[in-house]
């Protein structure tokens, strides 16, 4: 639902053809209405743009900027809250009266009436900035999982936000400097961990956090009001395995029956695995009307789901839609990838997510997809990879693995085309606990082969994946794992992945799955309960059989997958030549030009390479181009 931006200029240069700019380059998440207005306050100048997506309250009554004139306060906000309407009922025993059906006045009331404690009460993804005159404050709410983006630039006594990085280049204050050890971040997993950007002086608020911008100093404070870390911290339940599943069940209907909120057509994205049949089966059985399913099917059987989404739509009574996609509609969105992706992104599975969406698009407004449900019931193999890997290496003793990183010595002129063995093994010995040691065997490459790759000094950056030993011993290895990803990839690529391509089709998408009851709930179950019998989503299986019978579901997992690695070398080979040539390298001065003219060169030959490695390098170039050149 929409799209925000908005400055804090403290030097007071900025001006309303700004903040349209500014909001106007986020056009797509919001085509349906349009508001800017500037606050003259004496220390600075306030902007808050918005574009709307309407979704709930259709009606010129939920317009924004939203004010609440008596308290002094005005609001931007992209995303829903779900549970507005129970909200607002308290609110009106409080006293309160309402203009509009919509969620954005039921925020704005609540923060007038419990401040920053209101967000507690929440239930719904959101970005939320609110300008609060009588405390001099502009304070900014990102939701707990981190569902919808927030992003934020200070420096030389100017605040900018918003949902899109694409906004703040609009600011012609605005310095876009790279942060090459974010760079290196980019590199070591295909995305940029929050809170950093691709630029210095930017910033992604983490989830579960909010942000206050004192408008008399300039000074920022950020507090966080959520981590998930909290919830496996928490002791486990004791419950026996059938009430677990009966609870989990019952909170899975709830958080599925709040995302068909809307006063516009809704559906869902249906794959035909788990995750997406357990939010269409749910639904359905407890809806009168079909709901409308969406599938995108390819040529090529080793990615095509389509047949399999077919039958369990067919099952479940669901109005489905299914399209198949050439090659040539997937291939026609790489030279758009960098605009939908407006930061470094790796994950090429954005390419299918952006062609479902459109294809969603003709038909309804709102799209329900299904993430979240592998790092909260343990459902990736690379959990299980992992601990069999960690289980291996860590034969050797504890007190030698240091001793042993030590010894190792590595070659800074090392070939990148593949893994540095040692360079990992290095890495995995200095490790202290079973968290890092998981993100190190993960990594596309290592910190070192970062810096072998980039030609600038860089800095190790810290993420969650080193805070391990902020969860406790109540937590085995596999629940470290969960906890540690729902803050990193579950954020940072899939989320930021199903945003953009949603969002660039002007669709709204919602995930079920990350209503916090559910998290909250399944972080405090036993490990068993999740993993049985070598089976990940024990307890989520379970309940989707009791609506699709499990013959049905049994089949290999495909995931969203495009054949880059064939098309680099063939329809692609044209713009690989373009963006990653020694000329432009030497130019950017960013990489070793002979190292990535090496990878590119023994690629195109049919020598072994990590093709991950030349796929974010190819995909860091097409960002470049669109918006450094």
């Amino acid at each position: 639902m929409c799209g925000i931006a908005g400055f804090i200029d403290f030097s007071r240069r900025s001006d309303k053809d700004r903040l349209k700019k500014m909001t106007d380059a986020v056009i797509h998440r919001g085509p349906d209405d349009s508001g800017y207005e500037l606050f003259e306050h004496p220390k600075a100048n306030i902007g808050f743009g918005f574009r709307r997506l309407s979704i709930i309250d259709l009606s010129p009554l939920g317009h924004q900027p939203m004010h609440f004139n008596e308290a002094g306060l005005t609001i931007i906000f992209n995303g829903e809250v779900y549970n507005y309407a129970e909200i607002r009922k308290e609110l009106e025993t409080l006293g309160y009266s309402f203009r509009s059906g919509s969620d954005t006045e039921v925020i704005l009331k609540s923060y007038a009436q419990w401040g920053t404690a209101c967000v507690n009460r929440f239930i719904g993804m959101y970005a939320i900035a609110i300008n609060d005159e009588k405390k001099q404050q502009v304070v900014i709410f990102r939701d707990r999982a981190g569902v919808k983006p927030l992003f934020w630039y200070m420096q030389d006594n100017l605040f900018l936000f918003g949902s899109e990085l694409k906004s703040f280049h609009q600011h012609p204050e605005f310095q876009k400097k790279i942060n090459y050890s974010a760079l290196s971040h980019y590199f070591q997993r295909g995305y940029i961990s929050a809170p950093y950007t691709i630029f210095e002086n930017t910033h992604k608020l983490l989830p579960g956090h909010f942000l206050v911008i004192d408008l008399q100093t300039g000074s920022t404070a950020t507090t966080k009001y959520w981590d998930v870390t909290d919830c496996y911290n928490q002791p486990k339940l004791t419950l026996g395995y059938d009430e677990a599943r009966n609870e989990v069940e019952r909170l899975m209907i709830s958080a599925f029956q709040y995302r068909m909120i809307a006063d516009v057509p809704v559906g869902v994205f249906l794959s035909g695995g788990y995750d997406s049949t357990a939010v269409t089966a749910l639904l359905q059985a407890n809806s009168s009307k079909k709901i409308k399913t969406f599938t995108i099917g390819f040529e090529d059987p080793k990615f095509n789901e389509a047949p399999h989404a077919k039958e369990v739509a067919a099952h479940l009574g669901t109005e489905h839609y299914e399209h198949t996609c050439t090659y040539k509609d997937a291939l026609d969105i790489v030279p758009q990838w960098a605009d939908i992706y407006d930061e470094p992104f790796g994950d090429i599975s954005g390419i299918p997510t952006t062609l479902v969406s459109r294809i969603a698009r003709e038909q309804v407004t709102v799209a329900l997809s299904a993430d979240g449900g592998d790092e909260i019931f343990a459902g990736y193999q690379k959990y299980f990879n992992a601990e069999k890997r960690l289980a291996q290496l860590d034969k050797v003793p504890a007190f030698m693995q240091g001793v042993i990183s030590q010894l190792i010595s590595l070659d800074t002129n090392a070939d990148i085309s593949n893994q540095d063995k040692r360079s990992k093994l290095k890495d995995y010995f200095a490790a202290k606990d079973g968290v890092r040691k998981f993100d190190i065997v993960s990594q596309a490459m290592t910190f070192h082969e970062t810096q072998m790759l980039l030609s600038r000094e860089i800095q190790y950056l810290p993420t969650p994946f080193n805070e391990g030993d902020l969860l406790n011993a109540s937590n085995d290895l596999l629940s470290k794992f969960q906890a540690t990803e729902y803050k990193t990839y579950m954020v940072d690529d899939i989320l930021q992945k199903v945003d953009r391509a949603t969002m660039s089709t002007s669709l709204e998408g919602r995930e079920p799955f990350l209503d916090q009851r559910i998290i909250e709930f399944a972080a405090r179950l036993p490990t068993d309960f999740k993993y049985r019998n070598g089976q990940g989503k024990y307890i989520l299986k379970d309940i989707v059989h009791k609506y699709v019978p499990k013959p049905l579901m049994e089949r290999p997992k495909m995931g969203f997958g495009v054949p880059l690695e064939t098309w680099l070398r063939t329809d692609l080979k044209d713009m690989l030549m373009d963006v990653v040539n020694e000329k432009n390298l030497r130019e950017q001065n960013i990489f070793h030009p002979s190292k990535a003219v090496k990878m590119r060169d023994d690629y195109l030959a049919g020598k072994p390479v990590e093709f991950q490695r030349l796929s974010y390098l190819f995909l860091f170039q097409l960002w470049y181009k669109k918006w450094m050149s």
